[in-house]
Protein backbone atom coordinates (compact mmCIF):
# COMPACT_ATOMS: atom_id res chain seq x y z
CA UNK A 1 0.00 0.00 0.00
CA UNK A 2 0.96 3.50 -0.47
CA UNK A 3 2.31 5.23 2.85
CA UNK A 4 0.50 8.09 1.75
CA UNK A 5 -2.73 6.32 1.97
CA UNK A 6 -2.20 3.94 5.27
CA UNK A 7 -3.38 6.38 7.56
CA UNK A 8 -6.79 6.93 5.61
CA UNK A 9 -7.97 2.57 6.12
CA UNK A 10 -10.81 2.90 7.98
CA UNK A 11 -12.37 6.04 6.37
CA UNK A 12 -11.54 4.58 2.39
CA UNK A 13 -13.71 1.27 3.71
CA UNK A 14 -16.53 3.94 5.58
CA UNK A 15 -17.02 5.59 2.40
CA UNK A 16 -16.73 2.00 0.21
CA UNK A 17 -19.66 0.75 2.75
CA UNK A 18 -21.09 4.31 2.50
CA UNK A 19 -21.45 4.41 -1.08
CA UNK A 20 -21.86 0.75 -1.63
CA UNK A 21 -25.50 0.64 0.05
CA UNK A 22 -26.26 4.48 -1.30
CA UNK A 23 -26.45 2.74 -4.61
CA UNK A 24 -27.86 -0.59 -4.11
CA UNK A 25 -30.83 0.59 -2.07
CA UNK A 26 -32.17 2.51 -4.79
CA UNK A 27 -32.43 -0.80 -7.11
CA UNK A 28 -35.09 -2.10 -4.25
CA UNK A 29 -36.11 1.51 -4.51
CA UNK A 30 -36.51 0.70 -8.33
CA UNK A 31 -38.22 -2.44 -7.39
CA UNK A 32 -40.94 -1.59 -4.90
CA UNK A 33 -41.47 2.27 -6.12
CA UNK A 34 -40.68 2.39 -9.67
CA UNK A 35 -38.70 5.75 -8.55
CA UNK A 36 -36.26 6.52 -10.19
CA UNK A 37 -36.84 5.18 -12.89
CA UNK A 38 -39.64 2.65 -13.91
CA UNK A 39 -39.78 -1.08 -12.78
CA UNK A 40 -39.20 -3.82 -15.31
CA UNK A 41 -42.07 -4.89 -16.95
CA UNK A 42 -43.11 -8.57 -16.07
CA UNK A 43 -40.59 -9.61 -12.93
CA UNK A 44 -41.88 -11.88 -10.58
CA UNK A 45 -43.32 -11.12 -7.45
CA UNK A 46 -40.73 -12.47 -5.43
CA UNK A 47 -38.11 -10.52 -6.96
CA UNK A 48 -39.78 -7.39 -7.07
CA UNK A 49 -41.18 -8.03 -3.44
CA UNK A 50 -38.51 -10.68 -2.36
CA UNK A 51 -35.17 -8.70 -4.01
CA UNK A 52 -36.71 -5.60 -4.02
CA UNK A 53 -37.09 -5.49 -0.11
CA UNK A 54 -33.37 -6.50 0.73
CA UNK A 55 -32.06 -3.97 -1.89
CA UNK A 56 -33.93 -1.47 -0.25
CA UNK A 57 -33.43 -2.24 3.31
CA UNK A 58 -29.93 -3.89 3.25
CA UNK A 59 -28.61 -0.98 0.74
CA UNK A 60 -30.28 1.45 3.80
CA UNK A 61 -28.75 -0.13 7.20
CA UNK A 62 -24.90 -0.83 5.14
CA UNK A 63 -24.82 2.66 3.98
CA UNK A 64 -25.88 3.58 7.75
CA UNK A 65 -23.91 1.41 9.30
CA UNK A 66 -26.60 -0.52 11.67
CA UNK A 67 -26.10 -4.21 11.71
CA UNK A 68 -24.33 -3.86 8.08
CA UNK A 69 -22.13 -7.15 8.79
CA UNK A 70 -25.49 -9.01 8.85
CA UNK A 71 -27.21 -6.96 6.56
CA UNK A 72 -24.23 -6.99 4.29
CA UNK A 73 -24.35 -10.85 4.05
CA UNK A 74 -27.74 -11.15 3.34
CA UNK A 75 -27.25 -8.50 0.49
CA UNK A 76 -24.45 -10.74 -0.66
CA UNK A 77 -26.33 -13.76 -0.89
CA UNK A 78 -29.17 -11.85 -2.57
CA UNK A 79 -26.82 -11.05 -5.57
CA UNK A 80 -24.88 -14.80 -5.65
CA UNK A 81 -28.80 -15.72 -6.51
CA UNK A 82 -29.68 -13.00 -8.85
CA UNK A 83 -26.30 -13.84 -10.75
CA UNK A 84 -27.18 -17.38 -11.03
CA UNK A 85 -30.85 -16.46 -11.82
CA UNK A 86 -30.22 -13.95 -14.42
CA UNK A 87 -27.05 -14.18 -15.78
CA UNK A 88 -24.81 -17.18 -15.24
CA UNK A 89 -27.29 -19.58 -17.06
CA UNK A 90 -26.61 -17.55 -20.94
CA UNK A 91 -23.12 -17.03 -20.79
CA UNK A 92 -20.09 -17.68 -19.19
CA UNK A 93 -17.91 -14.85 -18.42
CA UNK A 94 -19.83 -12.10 -16.42
CA UNK A 95 -18.42 -9.86 -19.59
CA UNK A 96 -20.69 -11.74 -21.56
CA UNK A 97 -23.81 -12.39 -19.36
CA UNK A 98 -24.28 -8.57 -17.89
CA UNK A 99 -23.27 -9.68 -15.02
CA UNK A 100 -21.03 -7.76 -13.91
CA UNK A 101 -22.84 -5.61 -11.47
CA UNK A 102 -24.41 -8.80 -9.80
CA UNK A 103 -20.41 -10.17 -9.26
CA UNK A 104 -19.44 -6.85 -8.17
CA UNK A 105 -22.02 -6.26 -5.39
CA UNK A 106 -21.89 -9.70 -4.36
CA UNK A 107 -18.52 -9.38 -3.23
CA UNK A 108 -17.89 -5.84 -2.00
CA UNK A 109 -20.69 -6.94 0.36
CA UNK A 110 -19.13 -9.93 0.88
CA UNK A 111 -15.94 -7.66 2.11
CA UNK A 112 -18.81 -5.34 4.38
CA UNK A 113 -19.92 -8.74 5.81
CA UNK A 114 -16.41 -9.63 7.07
CA UNK A 115 -15.58 -5.85 8.74
CA UNK A 116 -18.78 -4.70 9.95
CA UNK A 117 -20.24 -1.25 10.16
CA UNK A 118 -16.55 0.43 11.00
CA UNK A 119 -15.91 4.42 11.43
CA UNK A 120 -18.54 6.66 10.55
CA UNK A 121 -21.87 4.51 11.34
CA UNK A 122 -24.88 4.04 13.63
CA UNK A 123 -23.17 1.20 15.45
CA UNK A 124 -20.11 2.87 15.79
CA UNK A 125 -21.84 5.61 17.49
CA UNK A 126 -23.45 3.42 19.57
CA UNK A 127 -19.95 1.29 20.64
CA UNK A 128 -18.42 4.73 21.79
CA UNK A 129 -21.48 5.50 23.83
CA UNK A 130 -20.96 2.48 26.09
Amino acid sequence: MPSFLSGYTAHTYAVLRIITGFLFLWHGSQKLFSFPLPAMEGMPAFITYGAGSIELIGGLLVMIGLMAGWAAFICSGTMAVAYWMAHGTTELLPIMNRGELAVLYCFAFLYIATKGSGIWSIDGLRQHEE
